[in-house]
């Protein structure tokens, strides 16, 4: 009775055209692509995770050979004062991640023009805890880090590229 049932809600699951989220949305419109990262950067790591687990573009080493080249223009990372208590110490911060980076062929013609992607957590802190609140601090970073790889495969999958013969309307 219990196959039945499950029998039952797999074929009304799929007879909805319900499927799990994954990267069959986020497909790149590019067949090689070179990210200009260092091999050991956090965020290269997790481009190249996430293209491959898409499984469409096939990351190479060589930006000569490349349809498309990802290039990071600008990484910064900030922690900035929220608030504080009576006795003028730290209550709460930001953690701010601003990142930009363009997309080039192989001769440096923009495919995809600079896109800048801002991220920001809000973190209490109190002093009798401080080895924690650095553990949550570390973690909280390396979380943006994660939403900042999701955000740019996002982003290169929806926008369309540019002709890089066409002439720069601005």
């Amino acid at each position: 009775m219990r196959f039945l049932i499950a029998l039952i809600c797999a074929a009304a699951l799929s007879g909805c055209g319900f499927h799990l989220r994954g990267s069959e949305s986020a497909k790149l419109p590019y067949q090689t692509l070179h990210i200009a990262l260092p091999d050991t950067a956090e965020i290269n790591v997790g481009l190249q995770r996430q293209i491959r687990s898409i499984g469409t573009t096939q990351l190479i080493d060589s930006p000569k050979d490349a349809e498309a080249i990802f290039v990071q223009l600008n990484e910064s990372r900030a922690k900035s004062i929220l608030s504080v208590n009576a006795q003028g110490r730290v209550r709460e911060f930001r953690l701010i991640l601003n990142y930009r980076f363009h997309v080039v062929n192989a001769a440096g013609k923009e495919l995809v023009r600079p896109n800048e992607i801002g991220l920001y957590r809000d973190v209490r802190y109190d002093d009798s805890t401080v080895l924690a609140k650095n553990i949550e601090e570390t973690l909280l970073w390396r979380d943006m880090t994660n939403d900042l790889v999701n955000q740019i495969v996002r982003r290169l999958a929806t926008i369309k590229p540019r002709d890089p013969n066409a002439e720069d309307d601005e």
